[in-house]
């Protein structure tokens, strides 16, 4: 059973005790909370053990990702069966081995546009270039080979060895000067008007279809590459 209401704590704890009380002990219950951790969310569970979050990324229907990580008193089985149920239904689990708020691509996005917001913010760049940054540059990398397997080969034939023996303190220069930006007032009407701009006079279904559009030739281009 997955639990998929708003991301309110107290009306998820909610949702999910009226589950657990109605459904039979032995079945697994996923939450697609995409910053609760599951012991916060077993919390009001008389079965807490079967409790887990089964994180899917938007548009579901498309995006084959889905975060899987139990709580405090989840029983390990539960989560091993939730990754098993997800991936033979076509998804690509992955399993966090502890909780942490936001899951873990969550935080990697957060990590991502809070440096581009930060070069916005300063001046460094539009919205829309921010964005090209990424789509164009590293996105294309990102939609078949993760940051770190990139790294290791940008090292050559060295790896991930000879890449950071060469770059570690460039890189941990890099990490100093990352921005710390507030949303303030001027911030946040940038960002309005740096995506109403970017969105041109496409409107919001006609950008989603456009989306959905994309996702469904770079899906199956990358289908049998990565099989």
């Amino acid at each position: 059973m997955q639990e998929s209401v708003f991301e309110r704590l107290e009306l998820k704890q909610q949702v999910l005790a009226e589950i657990d009380a109605a459904l039979a002990a032995d079945r697994v219950i996923g939450s697609s909370t995409s910053g609760f951790t599951p012991s916060d969310l077993q919390a009001r569970c008389a079965h807490p053990e079967r409790v887990v979050v089964g994180h899917p990324f938007n548009p579901p229907h498309l995006v084959p990702l889905v975060e899987v990580v139990g709580g405090s008193r989840t029983d390990a089985a539960a989560v091993d069966w939730a990754v098993d149920f997800y991936n033979a239904v076509g998804k690509k689990a992955i399993r966090l081995n502890k909780e942490i708020r936001g899951h873990l691509a969550n935080r990697l996005q957060a990590a991502l546009w809070r440096e581009a917001l930060y070069c916005v913010d300063q001046g460094i760049a539009s919205v829309a270039d921010a964005d090209a940054a990424i789509a164009y540059g590293p996105g294309v990398r990102w939609a078949f080979m993760g940051p770190s397997l990139t790294f290791h080969l940008a090292g050559g034939v060295g790896g991930m060895a000879y890449f950071l023996d060469h770059l570690k303190a460039s890189i941990e220069a890099d990490w100093e000067e990352l921005g710390q930006p507030k949303f303030t007032d001027a911030l946040k009407q940038k960002l309005i008007d740096g995506v109403v701009a970017e969105a041109g006079s496409r409107s919001f279904p006609e950008l989603a279809a456009w989306r959905d559009r994309c996702l469904e030739d770079l899906l199956l281009a990358l289908k049998d590459k990565r099989d």
